[in-house]
């Protein structure tokens, strides 16, 4: 006997892949009609028999039709009997009830999946695709570089919402839930590479599935917690990254010279040169001026290795260089004559403990790496926790005041909100001006905004994890989250005979020659008769790139 479902097996499969919308449409579409028959024939029978007025068929069911739509009627009423009227007042009620039901319960899930239907359910063909599974802040930086650079990728995405904004956006997007379509993965064996970017036990179902879809190119996850990267590696990760913990290096980096001397090389030189940084204010007479103009070499024997500006180290590039107000300046010469300049321009203070708002996951690490190095710190955060000095909300001047904002060597911002990070930072500024102020930010789009707002140096994880990530999709050279200043000592070279400022060493090189060793004497001052002997050694201050530069452009190399 052949059981009776296997007898319409092409309606089974219609009726399996109806989506739930669509059999709640269906619902509607009976019930409606269903509801006007039966009102309409109760109003017809309860009528003739409480009222003693016979109604027609088609009469009832107009009357049953107007008032479960709410359009009205008017020719039937008014009705005497009690239980003529109680059930005309219980059939407005259902008609309500349908209206109200009708858009959220019906229409609108109706129009979403039909919506969800333009999202891809199925991988595209991946051949030289990169695979990025969930999008975030962490790679949104490098999907704006693929989508520039037309770099093939496809971006799997599980928050329908996200998904359309993706796809108005141009990205190839998935939609799916991968824990419970795994099929939807397949085709990803072809794919370049495979990025996980979803929380930690969503990142291993993911490097399990690819694993089993035959995928063997790199997996690279990114990973909340450190704990976690040995079970991604076991499960099949080539790679995983804390980008978090990166961004916290590289902040302490920029708040202690503990942690990154802000020039190697330096005890090359002895007591004899020093290296300031001073922020150059609106009103000082250093703003908008061109090194040309003020002669800072001939005035007062420093040398300007270059500025910071809205977060971006560039090399002083010649005379014509201007020197931006709000910036900080970085100067290079004996110390007699750097006090000089002190008086152009505020000294940037390296004194006093350095301050943390925020104790999230950068955060914990920061303080980690400071304390480490021996650094003092102080820690501000809402809540009440081990290691938080003071409990309180940054954005409070008491809570500044009880901190000493003002008498710190630092103060870093490592609130987890951009919007929150933005407004501190212009309160934090306006308490502290002289203070230099470290931020993170969640968005790359939020940097110049904080910038904006104040901001000595800013950096988010979308740009660390971007660098890390390109690093290893593109094979591009990574970039450092800041440039780093070194000082080398070479011989003499190509300027042999020449003059170290005047032989347009800045201009060719963007390196500057800052001192120059003689016998057993080491000359930081050079007027206009001094010429550089072939026996001489020189000390030159630059970037790593405008040493290179150096040393090709001169042809020399460095000095034993």
């Amino acid at each position: 006997m052949i059981h009776p479902a296997s007898e319409f097996p092409a309606m089974r499969r219609v009726t399996q892949s109806l989506r739930r919308s669509t059999w709640r449409l269906l619902g509607l579409l009976v019930s409606m009609p269903a509801a006007v028959v039966l009102f309409g024939m109760v109003f017809m029978l309860a009528s003739e028999y409480f009222e003693d007025k016979p109604i027609g068929f088609w009469a009832s069911l107009e009357w049953a039709s107007e008032t479960l739509t709410t359009t009205g009627y008017g020719a039937y009423a008014p009705w005497s009997h009690p239980v003529m009227i109680v059930f005309v007042i219980l059939t407005q009620f259902v008609g309500m009830f349908f209206l109200v039901l009708v858009f959220p319960f019906y229409v609108m899930p109706y129009i979403e999946e039909r919506f969800e239907v333009r999202l891809p359910h199925l991988l595209p063909p991946m051949n030289g695709r990169v695979f990025f599974y969930r999008y975030g802040p962490a790679i949104e930086s490098l999907l704006d570089e693929f989508q520039r650079t037309q770099t093939a990728f496809v971006v799997f995405e599980e928050d329908m919402e996200l998904a359309r904004n993706l796809r108005n956006r141009d990205y190839d997007v998935v939609f799916g839930k991968l824990d419970e379509e795994p099929g939807v993965l397949s085709g990803i064996h072809a794919a370049r590479a495979v990025v996980a970017n979803a929380d930690d036990h969503a990142n291993a179902i993911c490097i399990l599935i690819a694993r089993e879809q035959g995928f063997n190119g790199p997996i690279f996850a990114l990973a909340d917690d450190p704990l976690y990267r040995p079970p991604m590696l076991q499960v099949g990760a080539s790679e995983v990254f804390t980008p978090s913990h990166v961004l916290a290096a590289a902040l302490a980096a920029r708040a202690s010279k503990r942690i990154s001397p802000p020039a190697e090389g330096m005890h090359l030189l002895g007591g004899l040169v020093g290296l300031a940084e001073f922020r150059v204010r609106a009103s000082s007479p250093l703003a908008g001026r061109r090194l040309g103009d003020l002669r800072l070499r001939v005035r007062h024997g420093v040398t300007v290795i270059g500025q910071w500006v809205c977060g971006r180290f560039t090399t002083a590039g010649g005379p014509d260089t201007r020197i931006e107000a709000g910036g900080i300046l970085v100067v290079a010469g004996a110390h007699a004559n750097l006090a000089k300049v002190e008086r152009l321009a505020i000294p940037i203070r390296r004194s006093g403990p350095i301050i943390l708002a925020g104790y999230g996951a950068v955060g914990r690490k920061f303080v980690e790496m400071l304390r480490d190095s021996g650094e003092r710190t102080i820690v501000i955060d809402q809540q009440d926790l081990p290691e938080v000095d003071i409990v309180g909300n940054v954005l409070e001047h008491e809570t500044m005041e009880r901190a000493s904002v003002r008498s710190a060597s630092a103060v870093v911002l490592a609130l987890s909100n951009d919007s929150e990070g933005v407004f501190a930072t212009a309160v934090v500024r306006d308490h502290a001006p002289e203070v230099p102020l470290i931020v993170r930010a969640n968005r790359a789009q939020n940097i110049p905004r904080l910038y904006q707002a104040g901001a000595d140096f800013a950096l988010s994880v979308g740009q660390v994890a971007g660098q890390i990530l390109a690093y290893h999709l593109r094979g591009e050279q990574a970039v450092a989250v800041e440039h780093r200043l070194k000082f080398i000592r070479v011989a003499a070279g190509g300027l042999a005979w020449g003059h170290p400022w005047r032989d347009r060493v800045r201009e060719r090189t963007g390196a500057a020659v800052v001192a120059v060793e003689r016998g057993e004497r080491v000359i930081v001052e050079f007027d206009n008769s001094f010429v550089v002997q072939p026996e001489d050694t020189l000390f030159v201050c630059g970037t790593p790139g405008s040493l290179e530069s150096y040393l090709r452009e001169f042809e020399t190399m460095l000095a034993g």
